[in-house]
């Protein structure tokens, strides 16, 4: 049956085992100690209940800290093992898988998706023939699709599947989907044009998403611990309990949750351990080219970070002032100054996360928080405003927050 998606699996004991960043030697960063202060004030003073963060330094860990609880009832302390939810941090590993299949020869970049899917004949295109929106359009958020992968949502109805579920769901939506601009012309961001990047990967390769990402990018890059939807039996216990809170309320999300037909643009599940293995393959090492190659030649994954559009700020695109944002193909670019991080977000299920790296100096820090606080915060009614003196509790605003303060305390300044 086409619409069956098998679990991705899991083999610690198969994984290929390559050098991982060096363990340098912890807070040995100057400013660590200001650094954790920062860190966990923020997290307290926004009602986070659990959190971890790892830096990178000259491809060393210097710093790792992990922050209050994964679970309650018992409680059940974050540590190394604890495995996050990364939502939308997933679409940067699609975008190697894509890159991947490019390379191979399978696919052009700037290929219609029509292509592959043609399904996509029934959507309504007033700028034009479908033809005209591109695999490349898909993974710069350029392609004019919708943001959600439903057309619409009505939260009070709790029979509705928490994401599409089968391919045929999307399917049955596209004569009820339309573009809405000339593709290539501007920025939206888009998680339904993620989901066709992950149908045209089972395509291509004849196996599920989840199986394909197993073979060609987790496992060569050592991530034994990783997986997307529902956690293998012996993993579930290092899962992290996620929560939303609101006024003051906490309340506890779906634990274990499967992200249907999306998860090739959020369903990635991984440790800190792992995802600091995925770091290493982004900031490259010469000594390791040949292992990393086997992934992607580091040619094609610079290209993949070269600006393709500007971002216009708004409430999850948040830049100081002198600061902006460039979407590229499945990657982000945040300027600051001299200073260009590299990255991606993702929040979901009351999970929020991001990573940047800095390829000139191998420097790079990852975040991640299991409780999305969202009360009102300063920079939501203007993003270019800044948040001193935040009394709101909102994941959101700290995240962007912290952002800031380690590109001022902790990049190099060039």
């Amino acid at each position: 049956m086409r619409n069956l998606r098998l679990p991705v699996f899991v083999l610690a004991a198969a994984s290929v085992s390559l050098p991982v960043l060096a363990q340098g030697s912890l807070d040995s960063l100057p400013d660590a100690a200001a650094i954790r202060s920062y860190y966990e004030s923020g997290l307290r003073r926004n009602g986070i209940v659990g959190s971890s963060l790892a830096m990178v330094r000259d491809a060393k860990v210097v710093l790792r800290e992990n922050y209050g609880l994964q679970g309650k009832s018992p409680d059940v302390p974050v540590d190394d093992d604890t495995t996050y939810h990364w939502a939308s941090c997933t679409k940067t590993l699609t975008g190697v898988a894509i890159m991947q299949l490019r390379d191979r020869g399978l696919l052009s970049l700037d290929d219609p998706l029509i292509k592959y899917i043609p399904e996509l004949a029934a959507v309504h295109d007033a700028f034009g023939p479908i033809a005209n929106v591109t695999i490349r359009h898909a993974m710069s958020h350029s392609g004019g699709f919708r943001d959600a992968t439903w057309p619409w949502r009505d939260d009070d109805k709790a029979w509705q599947p928490f994401e599409p579920t089968q391919w045929s769901q999307i399917v049955a939506m596209m004569p009820y989907t339309d573009v809405a601009f000339a593709p290539g012309t501007k920025f939206s961001y888009s998680n339904l044009g993620v989901v066709f990047l992950g149908e045209i990967i089972e395509r291509l390769s004849g196996d599920p998403y989840q199986v394909y990402m197993e073979k060609n990018v987790l496992r060569p890059l050592g991530m034994s611990r990783s997986y997307f939807d529902k956690s293998p039996y012996f993993l579930l216990r290092y899962r992290s309990h996620s929560w939303d809170l609101k006024a003051g309320k906490l309340s506890e999300d779906p634990f274990d949750f499967d992200t249907g037909i999306t998860r090739s643009n959020g369903g990635l599940n991984a440790p800190i351990g792992d995802m600091l293995k995925y770091l290493a393959f982004l900031l490259g090492d010469s000594a390791k080219g040949a292992e990393y190659d086997v992934v992607l030649k580091r040619s094609s994954l610079e290209e993949m970070w070269k600006p393709f559009l500007p971002v216009t700020p708004d409430e999850d695109f948040q830049s100081r002032k002198g600061a902006h944002d460039e979407v590229t193909t499945s990657f982000f670019v945040h300027t600051d100054g001299g200073l260009k991080l590299i990255g991606h977000a993702g929040w979901q299920n009351g999970f929020r996360s991001h990573f940047y790296v800095d390829p000139a100096t191998h420097s790079a820090y990852i975040v991640a928080y299991n409780t999305d606080a969202q009360d009102d915060h300063p920079t939501d009614k203007d993003p270019s405003a800044g948040a001193p003196g935040n009394t709101q509790q909102n994941t959101r605003g700290f995240d962007f927050e912290l952002r800031d303060y380690l590109i001022d305390h902790f990049f190099e300044k060039r």
